[in-house]
């Protein structure tokens, strides 16, 4: 049996995202990690921190984004495709640049890849997430947040990155374009596997935060509109008040333990339960999905309208 880890990346430095770490945690499970490099900026240090990790199993695929051809954030997918098409492995494994594996659960996913290799009505493993919010002692459980996606795939042709990169689906005779169509599409069967992903896609200094969202925006909106929004937004992301969410009370990856030494904002941050003055109020903070979320947590204890990327077959 073989793994390959495959992602994809552009301008990870200069965004804060923790791409070394992210590649870092997988690389003892999987015989190579592909990662498709896109055109990054002058000052940006992407490809130097990924080649400092000094790994043969890792493979650098050199990209040029076009988010007028690929719009509506489907670059990322179109990306992530590429990256896959390199893999060679029975089982391929993904990381977006912001996510990353504790140790512990290598193991687990190792004999759970191995207990299903040979069961191809299984076409891809399907994990639980850990969303960090603002610090790393804080995470999303909010109606809001996804609890489950699609990381590890079968390495079959038809089987492709999905919308903006955040899952997969199987389609036929794909015209390598289409990623936010819906018809001739299938949602993949998948197994669960008990193992999280840690998600620091949040978990940046304030600043860094809102240059972040305004990329993301632009790959999604274009560039006149991400300009608009992020002059409303201002040149920091707040946070809200991290006094009236979940605290991380376990160990992070050691992987981790570099980037959270970094941690320098804690000043920036509201630590109590109420919004200060002028302070943005995220979806997921609304009442209508403070309600679903109680809901969810403590009455139904399942998520409820959640929309599922995925078949969930009882293996």
């Amino acid at each position: 049996m073989k793994i390959s880890g495959f992602s994809m990346v552009k301008n990870g430095g200069k965004l804060y995202y923790p791409v070394k770490e992210s590649i870092m945690s997988i690389l003892p499970l999987v015989d190579e990690f592909v990662i498709a490099l896109g055109d990054c900026d002058k000052d940006d240090d992407t490809r130097e921190q990924i080649e400092s990790i000094g790994s043969d199993k890792i493979k650098i695929i050199d990209t040029v984004w076009d988010i007028n051809k690929f719009s509506k954030g489907t670059e990322h997918a179109h990306q992530t495709d590429i990256a896959k098409e390199h893999c060679k492995g029975d089982w391929l494994f993904y990381l977006q640049a912001d996510e990353v594996i504790h140790e512990k659960y290598l193991p687990v996913i190792e004999k759970r890849c191995r207990e299903l290799l040979n069961d191809h009505e299984v076409e891809g493993i399907l994990f639980k997430y850990l969303h960090f919010w603002g610090d790393y002692n804080h995470y999303q459980h909010a109606h809001k947040w996804y609890k489950h996606e699609i990381r590890i795939v079968r390495n079959r042709p038809d089987i492709h990155s999905w919308e903006s990169a955040q899952s997969f689906r199987r389609i036929p005779d794909f015209d390598g374009k289409t990623y936010r169509g819906h018809p001739n599409t299938y949602k993949l069967k998948v197994a669960k596997i008990d193992a999280y992903v840690y998600h620091y896609g949040w978990v940046r200094p304030p600043m860094f935060m809102a240059n972040k969202t305004k990329a993301i925006d632009t790959n999604h909106q274009g560039e006149e509109k991400a300009e608009k929004i992020s002059s409303s937004r201002g040149h920091k992301i707040d946070y809200g008040p991290l006094g009236k969410i979940h605290k991380f009370k376990e160990v992070h990856p050691k992987v981790m333990e570099g980037q959270i030494k970094k941690f320098n904002w804690a000043d920036e941050l509201n630590y109590t339960k109420k919004y200060r003055p002028g302070e943005m109020k995220f979806k997921h903070d609304k009442l209508k999905y403070n309600i679903i979320t109680f809901l969810e947590n403590k009455i139904f204890h399942r998520g409820i309208f959640t929309f599922k990327n995925y078949v969930l077959l009882k293996k």
